[in-house]
């Protein structure tokens, strides 16, 4: 089997693990521990993650870290008021870093990361109505580690935090899907009877399979409901 070969089933394995625990009777805390720890142990040089939240009060604090390490640099990002993740949870949708002691925009997270074990880091935004907004962090051991592979896969995992937090993601994508809701209800409404699943599930299921093969979500709910009808023509 060749190496790309080996890290589609690990990344594969890794979201159905993920997907399972969307599936089974856990709380939430313990939901968001195992997307943090299966991000970080699929994710190709990424070491540790997190979750950054905000609430209406203005407050920020972290939820599901992978260790003490990774719990010490999102806190240091808080007390300096700067730091991709706080950025990314607070502004931009994607906020990559690939240099940590060196970047320009972090002078004083920067070094104190770097000091920590950390080389580079990127923060994907997720937000709740009306205030509340959060931060999927995943950080990386060596600098320049940070590569469009990292941030898809980031993303999906991302994708499944905003998921199981009952959130909607930031991102263009989704917008676009939802404007095509109808479709999308018939193709939700097909998931449930067919896999026994309520609504919010239903939709998880769909936008798990739109990220795992890459495909609109839109594409997809035509495909199911264009599937359904004929079976239902037979």
């Amino acid at each position: 089997m060749t190496e790309q070969a080996d890290l589609h089933l690990e990344i594969a394995e890794a979201m159905t693990e993920v997907a399972a625990s969307l599936q089974a009777p856990m709380e939430l805390e313990e939901t968001l521990a195992v997307i943090t720890r299966v991000a970080a142990e699929t994710i190709p040089g990424i070491v540790e993650a997190s979750i950054s939240i905000t609430t209406k009060e203005g407050r920020i604090e972290t939820l599901a870290p992978t260790g003490p390490r990774v719990t010490r640099a999102d806190h240091l990002q808080y007390e300096l008021g700067e730091g991709p993740c706080l950025h990314a949870a607070l502004e931009e949708p994607v906020v990559a870093v690939n240099d940590l002691a060196n970047d320009p925009r972090w002078p004083d997270f920067g070094p104190k990361a770097a000091a920590l074990g950390f080389g580079s880091q990127v923060a994907f935004q997720f937000r709740a109505a009306p205030h509340v907004r959060g931060a999927l962090n995943l950080y990386a051991q060596e600098p320049n580690s940070i590569d469009q592979d990292s941030i898809h896969l980031g993303s999906m995992f991302a994708g499944q935090i905003a998921v199981a937090m009952g959130w909607a993601r930031q991102d263009q994508t989704l917008t676009e899907a939802l404007a095509t809701r109808n479709i999308i209800g018939q193709a939700v409404g097909i998931v449930m009877e067919r896999y026994k699943l309520d609504s919010d599930r239903a939709f998880a299921f769909l936008t798990r399979l739109s990220q795992t093969s890459n495909t609109k979500l839109n594409v997809i709910a035509a495909a199911l409901v264009e599937q359904s009808n004929e079976a239902s023509r037979r």
